[in-house]
């Protein structure tokens, strides 16, 4: 066909310029629907990995400790109970890890909660006292006995053809250790607990640690026994060397209410070693700090000091290489006083404490003020007397 017989207004170009223009539109269509199904795909997928991933994670998490939650829950009652009086919250709650119901109303109050609880106890330990020394307990019961075997038992060499002797039996003796209730009243103003900043919950901790610390400090060195623990200087005391079991021995200074002339390194020198060399080793001083004054001026003859502070922070000081610790209940250097106290007390003086702290709130009896009766229950006594020796400033 020629040029001129094509049908007329129609070009070759224009219709194949036409068809690849629809042939790629569509094919461009297609690509976008693919990409589109595509990610719905992906997405869909990753789903799917996140949900197994979720399950997985839930199947082999540990599961949440049913008593730490019952002490959150604790927790919040009871500072919901300090707040505003309300103990709806603590009836019923079972803090199975101590083994015991948070509601006991009936016999004297809500028991505090772990963490109030624990600081009270990581104060108390903290404090310049015998507690930070001696052997603490926790029982359940209202009182601690211990069996104290404070003979030698006899012993001996056997050969194969000679008949054994029979060895002396132990000397034991029975040390019951009482408990005791030992109470602190702190209060605030009604307005003071419905501000919201006020941390109810660390201001009576606080409170309470302080009066406990006071208190039972002071017990566990002159308490009379009588509905409190038996400190260790109210024990009958007798000069070294004829001492009997429940006395305790001391060394005197030879001087009325100070040292003989001359011999105050020595006589501290005696207190040492007048003990056995098995207690020695976790042996420290007990005396106040009027006392410390007096005892970190001695020199030894070749003038070097006996008193020798802590190089360390929070390292105590030391007298003849033990350590010291202040108890500001000592009795200060006169006639005739204990001043100073030497020993194992983790062997001599054992505390016994049940681990419920129980808080009454008392709206009444002090408006408008809000009374919060704290109580515990402490015993203490000497166990080993031979593990622990005094100083007595006297002439014998």
């Amino acid at each position: 066909m020629t040029q001129d017989q094509r049908p007329t207004g129609l070009k070759s170009s224009e219709f194949s310029l036409a068809d690849l223009k629809g042939s790629l539109d569509e094919f461009i269509s297609s690509i976008n629907d693919f990409k589109v199904k595509s990610y719905e795909k992906i997405d869909s997928q990753e789903d799917r990995l996140q949900r197994l991933d979720q399950k997985a994670h839930a199947l082999f998490r540990p599961a949440l400790d049913p008593n730490a939650q019952a002490e959150c829950r604790h927790q919040k009652a009871f500072k919901a109970y300090l707040k505003s009086g309300d103990e709806t919250k603590l009836h019923g709650l079972d803090i199975e890890q101590k083994g015991m119901l948070a509601a006991v109303n009936s016999e004297g109050g809500f028991l505090v909660d772990g963490k109030t609880a624990d600081f009270v106890d990581s104060a108390l330990s903290a404090a310049h006292s015998i507690r930070s020394i001696a052997h603490v307990v926790t029982v359940e019961a209202s009182a601690y006995d211990i069996l104290m075997d404070h003979g030698e038992m006899d012993a001996g060499w056997a050969t194969e053809q000679d008949a054994v002797n029979d060895t002396a039996t132990p000397k034991l003796d029975r040390i019951r250790i009482p408990l005791h209730e030992l109470s602190a009243m702190p209060k605030a103003s009604q307005r003071l607990l419905e501000d919201s900043a006020f941390d109810i919950e660390n201001w009576l901790a606080g409170r309470i640690a302080d009066t406990f610390a006071r208190f039972e400090g002071r017990a566990f060195l002159r308490g009379t026994g009588e509905d409190q623990p038996k400190g260790f200087l109210s024990y009958d005391k007798v000069a070294d060397g004829a001492q009997n079991w429940g006395q305790l021995a001391y060394i005197a200074t030879g001087g009325a209410g100070k040292f003989k002339e001359g011999m105050a390194p020595d006589k501290l020198v005696d207190l040492v070693y007048a003990l056995d060399a098995r207690y020695r080793a976790k042996s420290r001083f007990v005396l106040n700090s009027k006392t410390a004054g007096h005892i970190r001026k001695l020199k030894d003859s070749d003038g070097r000091f006996l008193w020798a502070d802590g190089l360390a922070l929070q390292e105590p000081a030391r007298l003849l290489g033990y350590p010291v610790v202040i108890c500001e209940d000592m009795p200060d250097i006169e006639p005739d006083a204990y001043a100073i106290a030497f020993g194992d007390f983790s062997a001599g003086y054992t505390i016994v404490e049940r681990p419920d702290l129980r808080v009454l709130r008392d709206p009444f009896s002090a408006k408008p003020h809000v009374l919060f009766y704290a109580t515990k229950r402490v015993g203490g006594a000497v166990t080993d007397f031979s593990a622990i020796k005094l100083l007595k400033f006297s002439t014998s």
